[in-house]
């Protein structure tokens, strides 16, 4: 009998325009103008632009100039030579991905009416002769206007008017939000709107085959192996394996467990088999042979593979391999019976290997508009940034696609948690049954081939769209729900085995009737900083949830990018409001809530360089903060009272710690293209400041600090917890606290250090304090220090009020028998718009660096805000260990450049916000 053959059509690909004029695509087969695609897969976009047919979209406004392509009709044809071997008697084409509405022909027969971008299109093809042959491929679309629907879809909704804007496109089509206009696949797809508001994505609607597409021939093959990597309630590790072959017939089965140096860790017998299905081929207790998976931070990524093999008479007929890790994962939602701020309700947090975790993250979009560009190597970096930054989460957001395997490979790799959504995003999809039957496969398709992977640790139903039902329109019901409360959660627990993934039905999800902004049960978006209400970062202390996972502030690039995307353009366009700034910013009514947060904060200014570094500083302080105040509550198991030691103040209460709020995921880590956004890197993997204050505030240890103003009336001003603009106050006060992900006691050393911007005074105090195990520990609760009054003379003239409105608060855990620095945070007065210039005088920054190591040594005789380090030259990007500091007098920092090259180090930080060198 013949062993199975893959071959993947990797070759002899073309493509054209479709002529509207020929009546049939068929004839289109002999006509003139295909060309050779250069690259496989292959989207339409990228084979124009290295044809040279088009400008690269991503510079300038050249967008607008390719609209064109999305209105046209796209052709691929692919020719291949086949001749039978041996006894083969089966054949099928695999179509890993399609994008998206698109006729499949072979040899002049339609084999396949694609519509679903996330399905695997599998064709059988019967009676192969035995003789050479030259089958012909080709592809075509439906009309570009949809016959499903006389009329357009925003037309049949009863969304508001801004959701209609977001959604002007089918429901029923299902692709990638990530494109816009009308687009091709393989063939082709028509018109489908992208989710501008959320995904900044630019208006590009493209198409090819772009996942592969394999022709595979065999006689008898394994048509499914699903390896069960089990854990127990105490950690042992069992593997069950179940195989299902295309027909019965008299073979043996054998399985083989390799460890990740390809070393045989256990080996089974030939195992006979007469039957197509075969469950527990073997079940295998295997404690003390292999050992558990963890996710970074908390063990080791122990991985291993599980080889079936096929044999018939002796001769192995087809072979699966299957990376596994050995880990159970759990969503906790169970009672809380203390309240805190928000009531009681339940806790949402993720349990893995019976150790509860905050998972702290981003979410994840495409990492480019033309996925066929994204290398494995491009996913490892992007991987790599995320879990170098002390994430162990990443959400894979509903309006994007399943990402190919090498990304969870990568994430098993690197120990990141997987939130995986199902792609439905921020819509009001149907539920009629033909609809439901496609979406299920596409369920199954995806289920099945990610369900192996150790980092996948929750499926979830959609992105907003029970949101969109109850907060954000009048629709009057969801019918997808049938998909999100009947199908996903079937398909999950049916497929995943004896220890299912999670499943979560929407994200956000939870509370009564649908409230899916319940702080008290499920997660969260919390959007009512940057949109919505439109609130003082500040709040983000009361805006909290159990689980917050998805939450953000946009921020500019670095110039080096803005500058990519200026393409040469002139002064005019070299300004924050100019309409070339514009097209690289896709938020709703950008300008207007920069306007809000910047206006609050920091000072208004019109040099562009001046304002994106406070864009930058401004999401980073407001991030962070965020970040910091939502940690404080993972307070560790059971229930914990901690009465804080603080001046009497009716704005405090007592305050109740456990396991209040379980993770954070920031809205986003990536980029599609080079624009404005919410990520926290852009397009070129090039870190904002953002991403360095999220990297410290998920550190192992961090250190935090709440300053809270004690004001001399109720109503003077917003409860915003800073002095300046507020001099008649009595005072402030410190609540500090540590933050500890180890699994160990930390005994540690906490050592403030206070500095008066408008004076000489400092003042500095040590403390010796413990840090419990995987929690919050709160530290200290004191007076804020500041200058005596007798060497104090109030702005306002009147020496009743405060005299710490300009103190600098340095907080830093130091190990206890070490001295070494564990963590370090400064608490500066705010808004950092009424610090004046004059008490940001030269701080005598001074920095050093050793070519040798790539060390570079920071250091200040006055307090540095945001200080960000840049390479003077051009040359390489330069990947900085961290970045973005707030530098105390007698704490130099150092921080590792790998790449500088011999350049010089430029400095830029709030007062002196323009990049130079000293």
């Amino acid at each position: 009998m013949s062993p199975i053959r893959n071959r993947e059509l990797n070759s002899n690909w073309s493509w054209k325009q479709r002529e509207l004029i020929v009546e049939s695509v068929l004839d289109e087969i002999g006509a003139d103008g295909w060309r050779a695609a250069q690259v496989y897969p292959s989207e339409i976009h990228v084979e124009l632009l290295k044809s040279g047919l088009i400008s690269d979209p991503y510079l300038g406004f050249n967008e607008n100039k390719v609209q064109w392509i999305g209105k046209v009709e796209w052709l691929y044809k692919c020719s291949f030579d086949y001749t039978a071997e041996g006894d083969e008697t089966h054949a099928l084409l695999e179509f890993l991905g399609l994008d998206t509405l698109c006729d499949v022909y072979l040899n002049g027969h339609k084999i396949l009416a694609a519509e679903n971008q996330f399905q695997t299109h599998v064709v059988p093809w019967s009676c192969l002769p035995s003789n050479h042959r030259t089958p012909f491929f080709c592809t075509s679309s439906p009309p570009i206007i949809s016959p499903r629907s006389s009329k357009p879809r925003w037309e049949e909704s009863a969304l508001d008017p801004q959701t209609l804007a977001i959604l002007a496109g089918s429901m029923s089509e299902r692709r990638s939000m990530t494109g816009d206009g009308t687009g091709c696949a393989i063939f082709i797809s028509y018109q489908k709107i992208r989710l501008m508001d959320a995904f900044q994505g630019p208006e590009l609607m493209t198409c090819g085959p772009y996942r592969p597409i394999t022709l595979k021939t065999y006689s008898v093959r394994i048509q499914e192996a699903q390896m069960h990597a089990l854990l127990s309630d105490e950690n042992v590790p069992s593997l069950k394996v179940d195989v299902t072959l295309n027909q019965a017939l008299d073979a043996s089965l054998r399985i083989i467990l390799s460890d990740a140096n390809t070393k045989t860790v256990l080996k089974s017998e030939d195992v006979p088999v007469a039957a197509s299905s075969i469950t527990s081929v073997v079940s295998w207790d295997l404690n003390g042979i292999v050992k558990p998976w963890w996710p970074v931070g908390y063990g080791t990524q122990y991985l291993y593979t599980v080889s079936v093999i096929l044999s018939v008479a002796g001769q192995t007929i087809d072979e699966i391999t299957t990376r596994v890790g050995f880990r159970r994962v759990a969503l906790v939602q169970e009672p809380l019976e203390e309240p805190d701020q928000y009531g009681t309700g339940t806790t949402f947090l993720f349990e893995v290997n019976g150790v509860r975790m905050f998972t702290g993250g981003s979410n994840w979009v495409p990492a480019d508009n033309f996925l066929t560009t994204i290398s494995p190597e491009r996913y490892h970096a992007w991987l790599t940034l995320l879990r170098d930054g002390n994430q162990n989460m990443v959400r894979i957001w509903g309006g994007g696609i399943y990402e190919p395997d090498v990304f969870y490979d990568i994430c098993d790799e690197l120990g990141i948690l997987v939130w995986q959504d199902f792609q439905f995003a921020c819509g009001v999809y149907p539920a009629h049954d033909t609809f439901v039957a496609s979406v299920r496969k596409e369920a199954e398709d995806n289920v099945k081939r990610l369900r192996h992977h150790p980092s996948i640790a929750l499926f979830c139903g959609n992105n907003e769209d029970y949101q969109m039902v109850l907060q954000w329109s009048d629709v009057p019901s969801l019918p997808a729900v049938k998909l999100y409360e009947e199908v996903f959660p079937e398909v999950v627990a049916s497929l995943t085995g004896p220890q299912p993934i999670p499943y979560h039905r929407g994200s956000p999800y939870g509370g009564k009737g649908w409230d899916t902004a319940d702080p008290t049960i499920g997660d969260v978006h919390q959007w009512n900083i940057w949109g919505g209400k439109e609130l003082p970062y500040h709040d983000y202390v009361k805006l909290g949830g159990r689980y917050v996972s998805e939450f953000g502030i946009p921020s500019h690039p670095e110039m080096k990018t803005i500058e990519y995307w200026m393409d040469g353009a002139g002064a005019e366009q070299r300004h924050a409001q100019s309409a070339l700034m514009a097209q690289h910013c896709r938020a709703g009514t950008f300008e207007r809530r920069f306007a809000i947060l910047m206006n609050d904060n920091l000072r208004v200014t019109e040099d562009l360089e001046t304002y994106v570094f406070n864009t930058r500083l401004m999401a980073s302080e407001a991030v962070g903060y965020a970040y910091q105040m939502w940690r404080r509550k993972w307070g560790g198991p059971g229930k914990q009272y901690v009465r804080l030691s603080i001046l009497p103040n009716p704005q405090r209460h007592l305050t109740k710690y456990s396991y209040r709020q379980g993770g954070v995921l920031v809205w986003q880590l990536n980029d599609c293209w080079p624009v404005t956004s919410w990520a926290i890197a852009d397009y070129f993997l090039r870190p904002k400041p953002v991403y360095f204050t999220i990297a410290r505030q998920l550190a192992t240890f961090s250190v935090g600090v709440l300053r809270t103003v004690i004001k001399n009336r109720p109503n003077d001003r917003p409860a915003q917890f800073y002095e300046y603009g507020n001099f008649q106050s009595y005072g402030a006060t410190l609540e500090i606290w540590g933050t500890n992900a180890s699994l160990t006691s930390r005994a540690v050393t906490l050592e403030l250090h206070c500095v008066d911007l408008n004076s000489t005074w400092t003042h500095t105090e040590t403390h010796a304090v413990t840090l419990h195990p995987n929690q919050a520990t709160e530290l200290l609760a004191i007076p804020c220090p500041g200058p005596s009054r007798d060497n104090f003379t109030s702005p306002t003239g009147d020496a009743e009020f405060t005299t710490t409105y300009a103190v600098v608060v340095g907080a830093r855990l130091l190990d206890a028998e070490s001295g070494a620095v564990l963590a370090r945070f400064s608490d500066w007065p705010q808004p950092l718009r009424f610090v004046e210039p004059v008490l940001l005088r030269d701080p005598k920054l001074t920095v050093s660096v050793d070519d040798t190591s790539g060390k570079v040594t920071v250091s200040a005789e006055r307090p540095v805000k945001g200080l960000w380090l840049s390479a003077v030259g051009d040359g390489p990007d330069v990947k900085w260990s961290d970045n973005a500091l707030d530098v105390m007098p007698g704490d130099p920092q150092v921080v590792v450049a790998q790449g500088l090259g011999g350049r010089g180090v430029g400095v830029a930080f709030l007062g002196k916000e323009k990049a130079h060198k000293l």
